[in-house]
């Protein structure tokens, strides 16, 4: 059996926030927007069809928790929630708290311009926040 390792873009381009009961949750290094990502810990899946029904049924509410919580904390005007995969294949889902006003308005976030990483401190209080809400939330 094939052990499930984060695909190393992944890594690089996010921040650790908490191990779920299916997902990582980690945090996109980009300050522009407040933006999760969760990524199944199914070794050699694509596609959310790839993961069993049960599997499946734990994402979708994985996907609502964090949308609940990203939103509150980020006082978001529309949560976007998708599982692209064109550049990076392992299964992995955009959880992205959108603002009126915010650069890539009413567009979306991909391709707009180039990442802000946060300061160090930023990015892990926002991540020490978002793991605080996940984990409280009932």
């Amino acid at each position: 059996m094939t052990q499930f390792t984060l695909d190393p873009r992944l890594a690089a381009d996010t921040l650790p926030v908490a191990e779920l009961g299916l997902s990582s949750l980690r945090l996109m290094n980009d300050r522009r927007y407040p933006w999760a990502i969760l990524v199944p810990r199914r070794a050699g899946c694509a596609e959310i069809h790839d993961l069993c029904a049960a599997d499946q049924r734990l994402l979708l509410e994985e996907i609502t928790l964090v949308s609940r919580s990203l939103s509150s904390l980020a006082a978001a005007h529309k949560m976007n929630v998708a599982a692209l995969g064109n550049i990076v294949r392992q299964l992995h889902v955009h959880v992205v708290a959108r603002r009126a006003g915010d650069e890539a308005w009413p567009h979306p976030v991909w391709s707009r311009g180039a990442m802000s990483p946060y300061a160090a401190d930023e990015g892990a209080a926002l991540a020490r926040r978002l793991a605080a809400a996940v984990t409280t939330s009932p």
